[in-house]
């Protein structure tokens, strides 16, 4: 170390004269919160300056960024983001997006106390599924329901109730596995039941179930391939005979839909996805949907079928390990209930409102915004309105694409890092921005951007020039 690196570190201040100097910070954040965040700036100072960097040039440097880390401390993790990427049901980034209905009701119920597990007209301790069971059976055709925290729990809680150290035939062809590396024959293990596999990839016919069947066999499964389709050479056998090869070996038929979807979507333009009544109808004794996929509600995963069956899984003591939380059984309420008023659901229900998007809209924002950001970029980059496609996302037909546009953004020095440098300056925004990086492009999908958030939107980019 050179003489000079010697004298910057022996002017460095000392923690009680920063600490002097911030009696106001201290006040706010506390002595121990204001002290740990002034020595680890002042030993980050020293290791900069013993490798040759200059020492904050005062005490004020040193305070400033003391400040800023408290400040950045204090944010919340969990933020709102602009998803621009595409897809509408980005799992990372929180699925669907609640309807005002669901908001006020959380709001409603998060405040005070609830008769969360109370019956009101008996006086005495009640059942929480009683909030939405009938509700649920009513949309589906179900005898009865119960709920748990996601689709994958519902999943290793049926069979854990209804096939523990048994077998159960599934498809080879869905034997998936979605995103987190989760997978379908890992969760069948879990839950203590013993997996058989029939069939091949690509074609599994009814006579590979009913060879598969026999003493041991608790019950059949149809898993929804949610991530990806086999075409060409296919087949697989209609829930119908699958639901009969069950009654007749008197073992429940149970189908995971995966994503979930209670009304006919052709109607509105979107491809076909199979709704709950229809599998119920078609003979399935149980069926398992997420409730914050295509239903556009809280995350859940909805159990629907059989009153008998039910039952048998409200006894099992990990329901109570799986079971909602107030608010989240006040969001699918208050979801459910919209499709009650099928006329009013794109309007009241955001999912279906970004999936049923007029593509003119979106290119006429796109053109409309595509100059106020090249402005607030400056010449380092152009931009420009290009028609994309996007996707419905989280495991929702998983091949179909919504036409779409997007803010093409390219940097004029035609390098990538600039690129990614622009995409990690709009991830750290306030209101972070979150898009795509493409062919030589950032691409900002505007699907998702309501004309109300525009102004938003815009101010992001204000610090960036």
């Amino acid at each position: 170390m050179s003489k000079a690196n010697h004298y910057q570190l022996r002017d460095l201040p000392s923690v009680s004269v920063i600490l002097d100097a911030m009696h106001d910070d201290i006040s706010q954040w506390g002595h121990d919160a204001v002290t740990d965040v002034a020595r680890a700036q002042l030993e980050q100072a020293r290791v900069s300056v013993k490798s040759g960097s200059p020492a904050p040039e005062s005490p004020e440097e040193i305070i400033k960024a003391i400040r800023a880390t408290l400040n950045q401390s204090a944010e919340p993790s969990l933020r709102p983001v602009f998803n621009l990427t595409g897809i509408v049901l980005h799992s990372n980034l929180g699925r669907a997006s609640l309807p005002h209905a669901a908001i006020d009701a959380v709001q409603r119920v998060a405040a005070g106390a609830s008769n969360l597990e109370y019956d009101l007209d008996a006086g005495a301790r009640g059942d929480r599924d009683s909030h939405i069971e009938s509700l649920i059976c009513e949309l589906t055709g179900a005898e009865a329901a119960t709920v748990v925290n996601n689709n994958a729990a519902a999943v290793l809680l049926v069979l854990n109730t209804l096939a523990l150290m048994k077998n159960v035939p599934v498809s080879r062809g869905e034997l998936v596995e979605i995103g987190g590396s989760f997978r379908v024959p890992d969760i069948m293990h879990r839950s203590g039941c013993t997996l058989v596999e029939v069939g091949t990839t690509n074609r599994t016919h009814l006579k590979d179930y009913a060879n598969a069947i026999s003493a041991d066999t608790a019950l059949l499964m149809r898993v929804h391939t949610s991530n990806y389709r086999v075409e060409g050479f296919t087949h697989t056998v209609p829930e119908s005979e699958l639901a009969a090869l069950a009654r007749r070996h008197a073992i429940p038929f149970v189908v995971d839909m995966g994503c979930g979807n209670l009304i006919d979507l052709t109607a509105l333009g979107l491809p076909h996805e199979a709704t709950a009544q229809q599998t119920l109808r078609n003979g399935a004794d149980l069926v398992l949907f997420s409730g914050d996929k295509l239903l556009g509600g809280p995350q859940a995963g909805v159990i629907a079928g059989r009153k008998d069956l039910i039952a048998q899984i409200k006894q099992n003591p990990l329901k109570r390990a799986l079971r909602l939380d107030k608010m989240t059984l006040a969001a699918l309420e208050a979801t459910l209930k919209l499709y009650r008023h099928p006329t009013d659901l794109l309007q009241a229900l955001p999912t279906l409102r970004l999936l049923t998007r007029c593509v003119e809209d979106i290119q006429a924002q796109t053109t409309r915004l595509a100059p106020i950001i090249s402005d607030a970029l400056g010449e380092r980059y152009r931009v420009a309105s290009v028609a994309v496609a996007s996707q419905i996302g989280s495991g929702s037909l998983p091949q179909e694409i919504l036409p779409s546009a997007a803010l093409a953004i390219r940097a004029t020095d035609q390098r990538d890092e600039t690129l990614r440098t622009l995409s990690e300056d709009l991830r750290a925004c306030r209101k972070p921005i979150v898009g795509r990086l493409k062919n030589g492009a950032l691409l900002l999908d505007l699907r998702c951007l309501a004309t109300s958030d525009e102004d938003d939107f815009i101010e992001q980019f204000s610090g960036l020039r």
